[in-house]
């Protein structure tokens, strides 16, 4: 689900804030980093890329080494769509990398909807490399493990990805984004969002074309089992439902968890509550000792 974020501080911020780029797994990821001190990583979800956590840099970066960074194929690539290498898998082996080729020993990582699947899968496959994760209504799957009444395996939302990544793939990116804004938020979302964040969704349009192909495994309770470090679920409001029962299971499964809900917010609830968000994952970050 893309975040359907307001990115105007995001843009005048990335001006302040140079643009790096790391080389990790063969690929150079580009990040922006802000502050001094234990890194904290952020990782951006479907539509979006590190300039999405800009309204985080400045209250992070006066406690922690704030980075947040542009997964493979995200702006500031030009990527067409092509290949295999666009998976969950690989950007959580590119994160591992990062992290390793970084070289400041294990950090807090934060993610978001599809960038909180990736940010859980890193903490499950590299525990050395976490101290405490930040799950912001991860996306994804349960599978009957996780679910109270075992059913098939459902989706967080019924988004129709078809028709918009047709309309990209024939170059009517606006269509293709309104189509799958649209599905996930409701009609008129598209018209509703600013010019400059409709921007970086076109920057990052054909992204869509391989999220569509991935085949991304559901949660399963062995897996949330797994995860040793320090866990906050961050929820927001008025997201839908589906959120909710993800985040239900996930608390009911993780050994070491906290759960917080962002006040007047849905999905992108840094965007839309930024104080209420980073309030509680630096009263998080601070219970942990860490």
């Amino acid at each position: 689900m893309p975040a359907l974020l307001h990115v105007q501080a995001a843009l005048s911020g990335s001006r302040k804030t140079p643009m790096q780029f790391l080389r990790a797994n063969d690929y150079d990821m580009a990040y922006l980093e802000r502050g001094a001190g234990t890194p904290l990583l952020l990782i951006h979800g479907a539509l979006c890329d590190c300039r999405y956590w800009m309204p985080q840099m400045e209250a992070f970066g006066q406690q922690y080494r704030a980075i947040t960074v542009s997964l493979r194929h995200f702006w500031p690539a030009c990527w067409d769509g092509s290949g295999d290498d666009f998976t969950t898998q690989q950007h959580t082996e590119d994160v591992a990398a990062f992290l390793a080729t970084l070289g400041a020993g294990p950090v807090h990582l934060v993610g978001h909807s599809r960038g909180g699947y990736v940010a859980f899968q890193v903490a499950r496959n590299f525990p050395d490399r976490v101290r405490a994760l930040v799950l912001a209504e991860p996306g994804g799957d349960l599978d009957a493990s996780l679910q109270h009444t075992p059913t098939p395996t459902a989706s967080v939302a019924p988004i129709s990805f078809d028709g918009a990544a047709e309309c990209i793939r024939q170059g009517d990116i606006d269509a293709g984004l309104a189509v799958f804004v649209e599905a996930v938020s409701g009609r008129g979302a598209w018209d509703d969002l600013s010019e400059r964040s409709k921007q970086v969704m076109r920057d990052n349009a054909h992204t869509l074309l391989g999220q569509f192909r991935e085949q991304r495994a559901p949660f399963t309770r062995r897996n949330v089992e797994e995860i040793a470090a320090p866990t906050l679920l961050v929820g927001a409001e008025r997201s839908p439902p589906a959120y909710a029962r993800i985040l239900d299971a996930l608390e009911q499964s993780l050994r070491n968890v906290q759960r917080v809900t962002i006040p007047g917010a849905s999905h992108p609830m840094n965007h839309h509550n930024p104080a209420a968000f980073n309030t509680a994952v630096l009263d998080f970050l601070a219970s942990c000792g860490t």
